[in-house]
């Protein structure tokens, strides 16, 4: 599981798009935790740590944090970022509570370790990554920051799919009615640029 981060909070009792407006001009972003046993609570955070989190973690999405005031430590996973249409700037974020014991569904990226002794890629094959990132049901305290994908011994035709691929103790794709794909290893395309080239050479000539 990843280190956790921290990142300040405070409450906010004021709702609608006039109060959020104010936030955000005050350099704050509106937000929301929910789930677990507590109700709803509508809180805001700084724009800039926000930004820094997010740029410097590309999971953030599938990420513990702890939210963190004068009185209260909340861990949470940020489970969406509103974002301006045109310049991307953060609008409002929820957040889950991460309570002790709790299962939550996060995408994990995936990775391709061995390529150098990859069958496949060595006869000149192609990696076909059908699966970029992978939904799972963990534990929270239990995230696997990545999927790892051996390729040693993967052959021009063969697949790999989620069954052969190891996770953590807990943890469980949230598709679970098939044995679905991760990668192929394509066979190498055939260059016909060559062959096209000359019959149009041959065609200008005889016009």
């Amino acid at each position: 599981m990843a280190e956790i981060t921290t990142i300040r909070f405070e409450r906010r009792t004021a709702a609608g798009t006039g109060a959020a407006r104010a936030l955000r001009r005050q350099g704050k972003i509106p937000g929301i935790v929910y789930g677990g046993k507590e109700p709803p609570e509508m809180i805001a955070v700084g724009y800039s740590e926000l930004q820094r989190l997010l740029a410097r973690n590309p999971r953030f999405l599938s990420s513990v944090l702890e939210l963190v005031d004068e009185e209260r430590r909340i861990r949470v996973i940020p489970r969406e970022i509103q974002l301006h249409p045109v310049t991307d700037r953060p609008l409002h974020i929820d957040f889950l509570r991460a309570e002790a014991g709790a299962r939550v569904e996060v995408e994990v990226p995936v990775v391709f370790v061995h390529e150098e002794e990859c069958v496949g890629l060595k006869r000149g094959g192609v990696l076909n990554v059908v699966r970029r990132q992978v939904e799972l049901e963990c534990p929270v305290d239990a995230i696997p920051e990545q999927l790892v994908v051996d390729l040693r011994g993967v052959d021009i035709g063969d697949s790999v799919h989620i069954s052969q691929v190891q996770l953590p103790e807990g943890v469980v794709p949230t598709i679970r009615d098939r044995d679905f794909t991760i990668c192929t290893i394509a066979a190498p395309t055939v260059a016909v640029e060559g062959e096209a080239g000359e019959g149009e050479e041959e065609g200008e000539g005889e016009g």
